[in-house]
Formats: structure tokens, sequence, C-alpha cells
């Protein structure tokens, strides 16, 4: 089978926080009842919202300042406490330690699990992901239930992506070269990334948000990862609502 732009792919790299693992739908009823008991008017989806977006700016200003790398669990822990502050909510750091453990519970998507099974038959596949080494191997081994043929944290490169050096550092680590790769995820900046270093890129746009405005586009967009394996392994071209359903990231 033929699929024009990708062919000559041997090697799927997936995005795992908001791709693979389902974070609004893990954290938000956690981030609610935190904030009930505090009396606050604003809603665990509508706090997400804030968080999440606070939080890349977390990671680009830890990449920029180049102080040293801190972890995706710190630089989200920043994100939240800038996040209470912002909506003058009350907190202890104590309590700020203890409900970041929620992040250990994070679920991944029903198609995702199954999308992965089916690529799985044809192509090498590998998690890249902004995650702490040993904080993937918890998520991979005991919430997404994969064997991935392999688990590159962007430790490997000293940044967050979409630094460069992460989906360079990548290639080198499997050994193989940038053409051969596609980066899997469902976050524009990340197809961006990936293609500007010279990978093939699909873009699961599973919260109907537009890709950047770049010359850097995916080869493909999808609406799940069964979308995506009917194309990779059956050709079938996915077939897009008008406006996907949007879903805060």
């Amino acid at each position: 089978m033929s699929n024009g732009a990708v062919d000559g792919v041997n090697t799927l790299t997936f995005d795992l926080f908001g791709t693979v693992l389902d974070l609004a739908g893990s954290l938000v009823p956690h981030i609610d009842e935190f904030l009930a008991a505090r009396a606050s008017p604003i809603d665990g989806a509508a706090f997400w919202a804030q968080w999440r977006q606070r939080q890349r700016i977390e990671q680009y200003q830890d990449t920029i300042l180049m102080l040293g790398h801190s972890g995706y669990l710190t630089v989200g822990k920043y994100a939240f406490l800038y996040t209470l502050r912002a909506n003058n909510i009350p907190f202890t750091h104590d309590e700020a330690d203890e409900f970041m453990q929620v992040w250990q519970q994070l679920k991944p998507f029903d198609d995702a699990v199954k999308g992965l099974h089916r690529l799985k038959e044809r192509y090498r596949l590998v998690g890249l992901s902004n995650g702490e080494p040993w904080y993937l191997k918890h998520l991979v081994e005991n919430r997404i239930k994969f064997e991935f043929d392999a688990v590159i944290s962007v430790e490997e490169a000293g940044a967050f992506k979409p630094h460069p050096g992460v989906y360079r550092k990548a290639a080198r680590i499997l050994e193989a070269e940038v053409g051969e790769l596609m980066m899997v995820a469902s976050h524009s900046f990340d197809i961006m990334g990936a293609r500007a270093c010279g990978y093939r890129a699909a873009y699961v746009n599973r919260y109907g948000l537009p890709m950047e405005e770049t010359p850097y586009q995916p080869d493909v967009i999808t609406a799940d990862f069964e979308q995506l394996a009917d194309y990779l392994i059956d050709g079938i071209a996915p077939t897009l609502p008008d406006a996907l359903p949007h879903r805060e990231e």
C-alpha cells in the first residue's frame, strides 16, 4: 500500500500528554473537588483551560532561559500555583503538593489504545514526551498499559518540545533518518516542531483547533487514532466534520 507523503516512514513517535492520555478527562473531576472545597466560583473546566495555557508558558520560559531543565511535573506545579493565585483561590503549599499527585492517575483515550495496537502491526512505535523518564515509565506501564518499542523523554535533550533538539536527539537515539519518522500529536506546536526537523507528521486533532501559521504543516489530519490507523494501514483517507467538537486540551 502506497500512501504518498508518508511512504518510507517506519517509525511513529507519539506525544503522550493530551494525545494518548486524556488530561482534561482525568484531571477536571479532581479540580472540581479541590475548588468546591474552597468555595471558588470558577469551575474545574475553566480552571483547567487556564492551567494548561500557563503550563505551556512555563515550559517555553524554562527552555528559553536555559537555566537547566526543570521537568514536566515541576513546571506543571508552577502553572498550578500561578492559576490558583490568578483566581484568588486560597491554598497551602502542602495542599498543592498533595493535589499534584492526581497526575499519577492519568487515563488514556480509548481510541488511542485501540489505535496503538493496530499500528503496532506495521510500525515501530515510540513515545516521545515532555515527561520525566521515571514518570513516563509509570504512565506507560500502569496507566496506558501498552508496550512501546521505546519511550524517550525530552530530558535527553534538556528542553521541552518543540525545541528542535528534542526531535533531532530522538532520531539519533533511534538511529533513524528523520524522513523515516512520523510525529503523531494532538498539539499543533508539536507537529510544527517535528516537521521543521524533517519528520513527517500526523495531527490527531482531538480538540478542533487550527494548525500554526507555518509552512510546516501535517501530512495528514485525523479526528482520532482509529482514523489514523485506517489511513496508515488501510489507506482510507480520513473524513473530518466541517467543525470538530471543541474540547479543552
